[in-house]
């Protein structure tokens, strides 16, 4: 036992700064901060009103994406098939439309059809023991090709689209995408951080064989994980045709990258059962910022390619390195 000096020492003995955990809480956030007032400098108009709007809007998408992505990821799985899953959710939903459903109507069918498409790929890696990264990367191809047969390969237009203030419209100023992403935010963050089903997809990403002798069906749960995967992708699908006023059977190409990045640079391990998603935002943010102020400076496309893909590559070798301190 300690005698009443050692605790005397030990209360009055201030406590040593760690980097490593200062990084973890707060590291992201400066990040970001340190981008936004980067890009003010160097970027011409980058801190008018107009572009920080047009930042959000263009974020909303993917930090939707991003949002289900992270719930995924909690568990150690992963999901590249969310962006076929934008494209056939936002052609479903069109479709719908001109078919002369009503505008909630192809609305929620958009979402359900990515629901349904998250149940699949959930069904088959819980039930069958089959591997995510095969599982969704098959999905990845043939959601892409059911697209594409609805629509003959063409965009399908509809300039009188009844949803299309979901994508263009407005709430108090407020593009109505950005509205939507942090009501989608503030949900997943309850559901992760305030009930049982968020405390198991916790454990099953730390141990998901301690999880299930702990009494935690994680099966099931993983299958309600890849079901909120799709229901965000199919809102996040529903979104976007509602933006181009059309059904895009290209849409969402390579949005499960982004997706992917913006949950990592967040700070949620690739291993499973750490981070969270207000970590989550702010990487999405981190992502629209650096891609706006690169359009902003004319850097050509393809060397836009090569700065996000170099910020994939460092935010997973973060996490890489977090892990190996943690062994």
């Amino acid at each position: 036992m300690s005698t009443p000096a050692q605790l005397e020492k030990t209360e009055t003995e201030p406590r040593r700064f760690d980097l490593a955990l200062a990084w973890e809480r707060f590291g992201i956030l400066a990040v970001l901060v340190i981008l936004v007032v980067l890009m003010s400098v160097i970027a011409p108009n980058f801190l008018s009103l107009n572009n920080g709007l047009n930042v959000a809007r263009a974020v909303s998408i993917n930090a939707i994406l991003a949002a289900g992505m992270t719930v995924v990821i909690l568990t150690g799985g992963i999901d590249l098939s969310v962006g076929s899953a934008v494209a056939l959710t936002g052609v479903s939903a069109v479709l719908l439309w001109t078919a002369g459903a009503p505008a909630i109507v192809a609305v929620i069918g958009g979402i359900v059809v990515g629901a349904l498409t998250g149940l699949v790929n959930g069904t088959l890696i819980a039930y069958l023991g089959l591997p995510a990264f095969i599982i969704t990367l098959g999905a990845l191809t043939y959601l892409r090709g059911i697209s594409y047969s609805l629509t003959n390969g063409r965009p399908l237009i509809a300039s009188d689209l009844g949803f299309r203030g979901l994508g263009n419209g407005g709430i108090a100023g407020i593009p109505t995408p950005v509205v939507i992403m942090v009501i989608v935010y503030v949900v997943l963050w309850f559901v992760l951080e305030r009930t049982s089903f968020g405390r198991h997809v916790y454990a099953i990403g730390g141990n998901a064989e301690a999880a299930r002798l702990a009494g935690i069906n994680v099966k099931w749960t993983l299958v309600r994980v890849y079901l909120i995967m799709g229901a965000c992708a199919g809102l996040a699908g529903v979104i976007f045709a509602a933006r181009v006023e059309s059904g895009q059977p290209k849409a969402g190409e390579g949005y499960e990258l982004d997706a992917i990045a913006a949950v990592v640079l967040g700070g949620t391990s690739l291993m499973g059962g750490r981070g969270r998603i207000v970590g989550t935002l702010i990487g999405a943010l981190i992502i629209g910022v650096l891609s706006n102020g690169l359009v902003l400076m004319n850097v050509p496309f393809f060397y836009q390619l090569v700065v996000k893909g170099a910020v994939i590559v460092l935010a997973v070798g973060i996490d890489g390195l977090k892990n190996l301190k943690r062994v």
